[in-house]
């Protein structure tokens, strides 16, 4: 079973339902025979801190052997310190491990109104989290999103969140990076 534990970008904010990456996932577990459900404990607005808080009953309830972690954009949105989110996404990424699920590490990155330094080190979060406990890693989730050429027409009107023509390319995104987890033995 994969629990994906995410933030609006993973929980269909401003899409109809069904047309969110993860249930896109679904259909490609699916189509392709692979047999794992999938649970998307995915909150609007959450927080790594939010996430860490509601990550040991999940972990609890749902026994996953995989669990995806998309979480820290929120972080960055709200100013809150880099060294909070990292240490957030370890105590989920190392409980998870802990409970015996391979997990994928889900990067963000922020616009460049941020900063250049705060920029780097936002973005440098995810892949240490990542070496550190040898998890997977998806560096940029919105990738051929919002670095596309016609980007502002993948976003909903707010800029942040993708539309529903995005979703798939978010959902290969993340795939082939899933696809190892799932196959390792």
């Amino acid at each position: 079973m994969i629990l994906v534990l995410g933030d609006s970008l993973s929980a269909e904010y401003g899409l109809k339902r069904g047309e969110g990456w993860v249930p896109l996932l679904e259909k490609r577990l699916a189509q392709q025979k692979i047999p794992a459900a999938v649970v998307n404990a995915s909150i609007s607005g959450d927080t790594s801190s939010g996430g860490r808080a509601r990550f040991a009953s999940l972990l609890a309830q749902h026994k996953p052997s995989h669990v995806v972690v998309e979480l820290g954009a929120n972080d960055a949105l709200r100013g809150l310190p880099l060294q909070n989110t990292e240490e957030n996404l370890l105590q989920i990424t190392k409980a998870a491990q802990a409970a015996g699920a391979k997990v994928l590490i889900v990067g963000i990155q922020v616009p460049p109104n941020y900063g250049g330094d705060y920029t780097r080190r936002f973005e440098a979060v995810f892949g240490k989290v990542a070496s550190t406990t040898k998890a997977a890693l998806v560096p940029f989730l919105l990738k051929g999103v919002a670095d596309a050429p016609d980007a502002l027409a993948l976003f909903q009107a707010d800029r942040i969140h993708p539309t529903a023509a995005a979703q798939p390319q978010l959902l290969d995104n993340v795939w082939p990076e899933l696809r190892k987890l799932l196959a390792a033995k």
